[in-house]
């Protein structure tokens, strides 16, 4: 069965901004609902794990981060307004970009249907301890997030490289 949300999704490569936005969503006192991944790896290094060995079967990895954010989504009220950073369907694109067949993220990304998908124009590069992509591979990432969502049947709206509190002044526009 299809579940309708009042849910807004943040997505973009990394590097983007999207956490920046999601924190300050935070601090204006809206719900937010922070990157699946993220969690997770951090929680798994701060258990003495390494990077590596966490993405070491790539399917393994896509499949702990999917059904993460599945679980995660389950447990939201849909009629309540809420900015996820990540949602389900990005799993779309990170499969697509493991070399791994997406029919999986695809047919759970079709239970759900978000109010509005916000894409993020990339912004410099930088790595940390948690990303292991590099500049070319989230530029790949940025094209697999956009045709994952518009194969979705969603009007993606490119959000412009701007300051956080422009950024998020432009998100709320949309409520």
């Amino acid at each position: 069965m299809l579940k309708h949300t009042n849910w807004y999704v943040i997505t973009g490569a990394p590097c983007s901004g999207k956490t920046s936005v999601i924190l300050e969503l935070a601090g204006l006192g809206h719900r937010v609902v922070h990157e699946a991944a993220r969690a997770y790896i951090d929680a798994e290094l701060k258990k003495g794990k390494r990077l590596q060995e966490l993405k070491a079967d790539p399917l393994v990895f896509e499949r702990r981060i999917l059904y993460r954010k599945i679980d995660t989504e389950s447990a939201l009220p849909g009629d309540e307004i809420i900015f996820l950073d990540r949602a389900i369907p990005d799993s779309i694109a990170y499969f697509q970009i493991e070399g791994l067949d997406p029919a999986e993220p695809e047919e759970k990304s079709r239970l759900i249907r978000y109010k509005k998908v916000f894409l993020f124009e990339r912004l410099r590069f930088e790595t940390d301890p948690v990303r292991s992509e590099d500049d070319l591979l989230a530029e790949s990432l940025d094209r697999h997030l956009e045709i994952s969502y518009r194969g979705l049947g969603y009007d993606v709206v490119r959000v412009p490289v701007l300051p956080v509190r422009d950024r998020t002044r432009l998100l709320i526009q949309y409520l």
